[in-house]
């Protein structure tokens, strides 16, 4: 179905639908007259004319309604079918992919990757046999395990004794010299020296 043939109804719809509206406007001028006329035989064939207007529209909103649902039935068959070649172009589309692919999959050998993977690990380890070479020190001495330990022991013990400060509220407490008292040091000459290694004055 054509766009061309729904076209067609829905201008024939639109056609009908204005003679509708002429014959509305008809019925409200019966409908008025007949409310100012008194009984008798001019008032009723005003009524027969407004039945026979009324007869038309029904009629034609009959055919109104079947046009529409005409209408509706081919924008429905036409989208059905357009929904149809979608699906078609996207199954052509999965059909074009698979075939690629099992080509694809042709053309790549297993044995091959394998292949490559065992060779790049063996220049893996090639580079890294390099870069041991290359790191090797010179000129250092051996050094037995059991020293080395007993030193890290040893240098824990060191570290440990600095993070205690007790030695220096020890130093704090210690007894001061007494200023003005000579002390016994002599030097080489047997000469009585202070603390900075001056001769001493005698105490007069």
């Amino acid at each position: 179905m054509g766009p061309e043939v729904k076209a067609e109804v829905d201008s024939r719809a639109e056609s009908i639908d204005k003679k509708i509206s002429r014959l509305d406007a008809e019925l409200v001028k019966y409908k008025d007259q007949i409310k100012k006329m008194r009984e008798g035989p001019a008032k009723n064939m005003v009524k027969q004319k407004a039945l026979r207007v009324l007869k038309q529209k029904r009629m034609y909103e009959q055919q109104r309604d079947n046009l529409a649902q005409q209408s509706f039935n081919m924008e429905q068959a036409n989208y059905t079918i357009q929904s149809l070649k979608d699906t078609k172009t996207t199954v052509d589309a999965m059909k074009l992919g698979v075939k690629e692919m099992k080509k694809a999959y042709k053309q790549v050998k297993i044995d091959q990757i394998e292949d490559l993977q065992d060779q790049l690990e063996d220049m893996m380890e090639d580079a890294n046999e390099i870069q041991e070479a290359l790191s090797r020190s010179y000129g250092t001495p051996e050094l037995d395990e059991d020293d080395l330990e007993a030193e890290l022991d040893a240098l824990g013990d060191e570290l440990l004794a600095d993070e205690d400060s007790s030695y220096l509220d020890e130093a704090a407490s210690a007894p001061a010299i007494p200023e003005g008292v000579p002390t016994d040091t002599k030097n080489k000459d047997g000469v009585l020296v202070d603390e900075f290694g001056l001769p001493q004055i005698p105490a007069s």
